[in-house]
């Protein structure tokens, strides 16, 4: 994971991201269920990784302001767009820009960690190492909620997945659209994985995702 995706798949894009987003995926809907999924609480430590915008992160700290929030993305311009976003809501968090597959948190640092439409846009040995990056960081007792393309689970929703296929690549989102982030997650040593609910868009199914660190397991990555 040498590089990154872009919000949109381009750079002259991004300033049109969170209009994109707002109109195609039910964005409210969608990260107002993946807040109360998550459930944090005064006191924790939290990370967004690939927070983009900053809006989920922005949402989660006026939810709970006693919450230490890291937002953490690859794009140094949507970063600027983020911390802008959170000083209009006037609300504390940390931005700092790398790449999800090396994150700069020690070990078991983090009470939760939370991503919105990330991990689509990674091949599968990307989302392995990003998947073990995150259990790496969250402590035990800890959890990862995540909101990304989901199964397919009928023909209109087959049909919609399309454009998103299109603009982020079919290898990157077969392993969404095929149901894997759940053996995924599982692999990279959570517990209790599961998904919690799906919610329909005209770009097909976002599915929520639930996942728990249960016990301190020794990660050898090679």
């Amino acid at each position: 994971m040498s590089n990154f995706v872009p919000a949109l798949g381009f750079h002259w894009l991004t300033p049109a991201y969170d209009a994109v987003v707002r109109a195609t995926t039910r964005e409210r809907t969608v990260k107002v269920a993946l807040i109360k999924q998550a459930d944090v609480r005064p006191g924790q430590q939290v990370l967004d990784v690939a927070c983009g915008t900053g809006t989920l992160a922005v949402w989660i700290k006026q939810r709970c302001p006693e919450v230490s929030l890291s937002g953490f993305d690859a794009d140094p311009d949507i970063l600027d767009i983020a911390a802008r976003k959170a000083t209009r809501a006037q609300v504390s968090i940390t931005f700092e820009q790398g790449l999800a597959s090396r994150l700069p948190y020690p070990d078991a640092h983090f009470h939760r960690a939370v991503s919105s439409l990330f991990f689509h846009h990674l091949t599968w040995s990307e989302k392995r190492r990003v998947a073990q990056e995150l259990y790496r960081v969250i402590r035990p007792g800890g959890e990862l909620h995540v909101a990304d393309w989901g199964r397919a689970g009928g023909v209109f929703s087959r049909g919609a997945s399309v454009a998103i296929k299109l603009l982020d690549g079919f290898e990157n989102t077969r392993d969404n659209v095929q149901g894997r982030l759940i053996a995924l997650f599982e692999e990279a040593g959570f517990a209790n994985v599961s998904q919690q609910q799906t919610v329909a868009t005209v770009f097909g199914t976002l599915a929520l995702y639930r996942a728990a660190k249960t016990a301190v397991r020794d990660l050898s990555f090679g």
